[in-house]
Parts: structure tokens; sequence; C-alpha cells
């Protein structure tokens, strides 16, 4: 009988069942529960240990920061040049900090291209070569010069955009090797649409048909540029793609872009202010287009690749092209 009430009393302290504590375990109903891990350990950092996860887990990446830092610009010629053409620049760095500079010196390269092409269509005029000739000719060397990059881009995005599957089936069919359908005959109806661009410029005389290569290849890079901006996610963790998207800021992709627009006016002056608008608004309307395919593959595939910064390059410089020949 002496040994019975012991236990109770005994074990009335951590359980709180007996009668005793009752107008405290009132008071303290709510505690008890959120304590109960921490009062069986008695240590006094329990209670804070449980408030401390109320934040999300930390994702298993660092998203790219809104103003990425840049490395020296002779850094980002060479990223520019070693990616997006053949020409023998050696890339010294391949980090963000070079994408971040290699993306905004983009038009640096593409106008490279566009006057290696205009060059070579003009010492065909010379020789003798007709208009079309200089045009199939100035349509080739940016896909020798790219090694066809921006091109098999365009052919791989049209097969998965055509395809209509959802975005991880259409990013499997965008990876393969292969051509389908969709990329034939996208591929054929532009660059048939830049050949024969390319030939009425001619026709008119090698200078406009120089200044429109030049403007077709800065603004298809400078496309580029827009599309790696902040805010534009990849569709791939690995890739192109996932290397420069979101690598260069809103305000430095738009100042790029305005520099663009006004060069490419400005290369049109020798021709009059008619010719200066054109040039300005061919410029505009190739970036427009680009704009409404990055939003479309960011819709359909949720982000960018490297495909599609190719498709992109080259819907721009179709487009430019297209424009400069009206009026």
């Amino acid at each position: 009988m002496d040994t019975t009430p012991e236990p109770p009393q005994s074990r009335s302290q951590p359980s709180a069942s007996p009668p005793e504590p009752e107008p405290e375990s009132a008071e303290s109903a709510e505690s008890t529960e959120s304590s109960e891990p921490s009062a069986s350990s008695g240590s006094s950092e329990g209670p804070e240990r449980p408030e401390r996860p109320e934040h999300p887990p930390r994702p298993a990446y660092d998203p790219p920061p809104a103003h990425a830092p840049r490395a020296p610009w002779a850094d980002g010629i060479r990223f520019a040049f070693g990616t997006l053409t053949v020409l023998p620049v050696r890339g010294t760095r391949w980090d963000r900090e070079a994408a971040h500079a290699g993306m905004l010196c983009a038009p640096l390269a593409g106008l490279t291209v566009g006057l290696c092409a205009a060059a070579v269509g003009g010492v065909l005029l010379f020789l003798g070569g007709g208009a079309l000739l200089a045009a199939v000719a100035t349509a080739a060397i940016p896909a020798v010069l790219t090694r066809g990059l921006h091109l098999d881009g365009l052919a791989d995005t049209a097969d998965g955009l055509g395809s209509g599957k959802p975005p991880e089936d259409a990013l499997r069919i965008m990876k393969r090797s292969d051509i389908g359908p969709f990329g034939v005959i996208t591929l054929l109806f532009v660059l048939l649409g830049q050949v024969a661009a390319l030939a009425q410029l001619y026709g008119q005389s090698w200078a406009h048909g120089a200044v429109g290569a030049a403007v077709a290849g800065v603004t298809a890079r400078c496309a580029l540029t827009l599309a790696a901006r902040v805010g534009v996610p990849a569709a791939r963790p690995e890739g192109l793609g996932a290397a420069v998207a979101g690598a260069v800021p809103w305000r430095s992709a738009g100042v790029v872009a305005a520099v663009v627009v006004l060069g490419c006016a400005a290369a049109a002056l020798p021709f009059g202010p008619y010719a200066v608008v054109r040039h300005a608004f061919a410029a505009l309307a190739a970036l427009a287009a680009a704009e409404l395919l990055l939003h479309h593959c960011r819709r359909r595939l949720g982000g960018v690749t490297g495909d599609v910064f190719g498709a992109l390059a080259e819907s721009a410089a179709t487009m430019a092209l297209v424009v400069l020949t009206f009026g």
C-alpha cells in the first residue's frame, strides 16, 4: 500500500496526467504539443530548432544573379567568336562572367560574318557573276563560318515545335541527330527567302547587297543577346542555352539593341533618308520576329536551348533581308 502511490507521483511531472497540474495544462495545452520532442531532450535549445526550417529548402543550383559580373571585353570577344563562329579565336574563359561579356559582343561576331559574306559576293560580281550567284554565295558563307550551327538549330527547333508533343518529348526530338520533315521544309523556305532577297539587293548594286548582308548578320546575333537576358530560363540544365541563359541584364541588352538599330540606320546614309528609315525598320522587325519566336519557344519548351538560339538567329536574318527589299 505504501509503495503504490509513489509511482504516479514520480511520473506526474513529465506526463502532466494527475489532477494537480490541471490549471497549468489548460494554459500550456498548445505549447505541450509543439514542445514534446524538445521536452524529452530537456535542453533549452530545443524549442528554437523547429522554428528555423520555416524557409523553403535551397535549390540544387544557384539561379543567375540579376546583374551578373562581367569578364574583360577581350574575354568576351573571344567567347563570342569562339562560340558563334569557326574563326581561329582561342577562348580562355567559359564561365558565367565570360558568357555575360560574350553575349554582349555577339553582334560584333555577326558583323564580321556579314562582312565576309558581302566580300565574297562582291568578288563574284566583280568577276562577272550575276546577282543570283552572288546571293547564293552570300547566304552560304554564314553557314560555312558557323559550321551550319544556326541552320541545324533552326531545323531541330522546327521539328520539336512542329511535333506538337509535350516539352519533354519535343526536347528529345530536338536532340536527335537526324532532321525531320518540318526541319527540311523550314530550311528550304528560309534559305530560298534569303537568296531571293539578297539577289534583289545585289541587283540594285553591290553596296546594297553588302549592307544587307551586314545588317542581317548583326541583327541575327543581336537577337541572341536579347534571348540571353535575365528572366529567360534554359530548357535544359546543360548545353549552350544553359551556359548563356540569363547572363545579360535587361538594361545591357536594351543598350546593345539600340546601338544595333542605330548602326543599321547609319549604314544606309549613303542611300538617302528613306533607306535610313527602311534599314532601321528592318532591324526592328528582325528583332521583333525573333522575340515572337522566343516567346513561343518559352511557352512550348519551357526555355531556350542552343537549337533555339540558332533558330532565333536565322529567323532574324531572314526577316531583316526580306524587309530591306520593300520599297
